[in-house]
């Protein structure tokens, strides 16, 4: 039990549904779709729609999307891959014919196909009950008629306040005179608002052909890009087999790559290995939870891509007992390994996560991104569409798994997460902050099952994250306080982080007393609500 003296949140309970995010518009949002009839699948994509207006800095139409799905909370689990592709006419050869040597963020290059609103409709269509017009219509009347703007929301914006101002259309939508807005300014967005009806009413053909369509590649091209009007027309996304790995007792589901989810599973499988005891945030339980992380992003940088592309070796090597015996032998309580490898250099960044369990315990685990806060800061003219960076994350060395090519989806950070118990899902989770998700879903479940701790605490838990590639360890004030010293002896860089580390939600389901408990993260505006 928590202590009530203490500054904190309690776990939110609930019997026929409940939703967790980072925006309390968008939980709100959420339940008043599943009180409405809604499905969990139906209140997970108005959420994010809401969240596309009211944290545009996290998510949007011109993003990526992944979800796991369970339905009625049965262990037969899909995932979904809505992440997007190149153009076809960007090779290695036709960016360096360009003169590109890097794919900045604010390149056109960056920005590839938008895998979201395909995601959405095709989601709500197979997995909803209401009409795509009814599931975002909440996002349409706030982006119309206005909304607030948050704490964390007007923090972000005032960091990226460069950026904004570097394009027209993004400083006139977020900005207020040049300047970003204090929090509980008033916003409007009526171009994404007429974007967001028009694929409500249409479909996402309305996104993918047409005038919106024409709006974007125009963009687009006259910034550089290779983008095609056939590129767009050609976006889909696909239904994937789930992985899967085995952690004390319970099964932990990931989507497969060129997510990172086989990330997690990794450091999962080497944590297993060791026997935490003690405080959860011990100088050796770190360590060991470090030395973990850093092994796996390792493997990461090494085999990590788009499957149509290039074979990730995933039940036979990554996910093997063998390697994890290796990895986890090779460290040492006493010191820093040299692990060897450099990461290419993608700093880790933002994203939405949305956990959502409906009266008929379909749980749904949904994660939307822009990547970067703010993405690349372009903003198409005519229709309001904030593009991603995810491109980015490619490797533009000849030869790289990851290399860039045509119609291609990058290695992707974005991880929905799940975990069933004697055949039924049990909890459903994600963890936002770019590359930092890897590690904490392992972080977040060894919390869970290895000390004890419910949802909301675990949660709650101080935070660090090593740096890939390095020895640098990022650690909240709380940790580098009572651990740092330590571990620096060990080793370590321990430093502050440049902001939050990541932001997680979670919704557990206990079956036994019909309830259903949420947790939501402190270090974002949002909350867990149940009814």
């Amino acid at each position: 039990m928590r202590d009530f003296e203490a500054p904190g949140r309690s776990l939110a309970m609930g019997r026929n549904g409940m939703a967790a995010t980072s925006h309390p518009a968008a939980t709100l949002t959420a339940v008043e779709i599943l009180k409405a009839g809604g499905t969990a699948m139906d209140a997970a994509v108005a959420a994010c729609a809401v969240q596309s207006v009211v944290e545009a800095g996290s998510t949007g139409i011109g993003g990526d999307c992944f979800a796991l799905i369970a339905p009625n909370g049965g262990a037969d689990i899909r995932a979904y891959n809505g992440s997007g592709r190149t153009p076809a006419a960007m090779t290695l050869e036709s960016l360096r014919a360009a003169g590109v040597t890097e794919l900045g963020r604010q390149s056109p290059h960056a920005v590839t196909v938008p895998g979201a609103v395909d995601a959405w409709a095709r989601l709500v269509a197979d997995h909803g009950r209401l009409p795509l017009s009814e599931v975002f219509a909440p996002a349409v009347a706030m982006a119309r008629e206005g909304y607030a703007v948050t704490p964390r929301v007007a923090h972000d914006i005032a960091l990226q306040t460069a950026l904004l101002r570097s394009d027209p259309t993004a400083a006139a939508t977020f900005l207020a005179d040049g300047e970003a807005p204090a929090a509980g300014t008033v916003q409007t967005q009526p171009l994404l608002a007429d974007t967001l009806e028009a694929i409500g009413r249409e479909g996402p053909d309305a996104f993918y052909r047409g005038a919106i369509a024409e709006d974007m590649v125009e963009f687009l091209r006259g910034a550089g890009g290779f983008h095609s009007l056939e590129d767009f027309a050609a976006a889909r996304g696909e239904y994937v087999t789930p992985i899967r790995t085995e952690y004390r007792g319970r099964a932990v589901h990931e989507c497969p790559p060129n997510g990172q989810g086989i990330i997690a599973l990794m450091i999962l499988n080497i944590l297993k290995r060791f026997q935490p005891a003690g405080d959860p945030l011990s100088p050796d339980n770190l360590h060991v939870e470090i030395e973990a992380t850093r092994l796996a992003y390792a493997a990461r940088d090494a085999f990590l891509a788009d499957p149509a592309h290039a074979k990730t070796p995933i039940t036979e090597h990554l996910l093997s007992e063998a390697l994890a015996d290796a990895l986890a032998a090779r460290i040492d309580l006493g010191r820093a390994l040299d692990t060897g490898g450099v990461f290419d250099a993608v700093e880790h960044r933002d994203t939405v996560y949305i956990a959502v369990v409906d009266k008929d315990r379909t749980a749904v685990s949904f994660i939307s991104s822009i990547f970067h806060p703010y993405g690349s800061g372009l903003m198409a003219p005519r229709s309001g569409v904030l593009f991603h960076n995810r491109g980015q994350s490619f490797s533009l060395v000849d030869g790289h798994p990851n290399m860039v090519a045509p119609r291609k989806r990058p290695m992707h950070t974005i991880i929905p997460g799940m975990v069933t118990e004697n055949g039924r899902v049990s909890l459903t989770f994600g963890v936002m902050g770019g590359h930092y998700q890897a590690m904490g879903h392992a972080h977040f479940l060894s919390k869970l099952f290895d000390h004890g701790l419910d949802i909301q605490s675990a949660i709650d838990l101080p935070r660090l994250f090593p740096l890939p590639g390095t020895r640098s360890v990022e650690a909240e004030s709380a940790i580098r306080a009572a651990a740092g010293p330590e571990l620096a002896r060990r080793g370590f860089e321990v430093k502050a982080p440049g902001w939050a580390i990541g932001g997680a939600q979670a919704i557990g389901i206990d079956w036994e007393n019909g309830t259903l408990l949420g947790g939501s993260d402190h270090r974002k505006d949002g909350c867990a609500l149940g009814y």
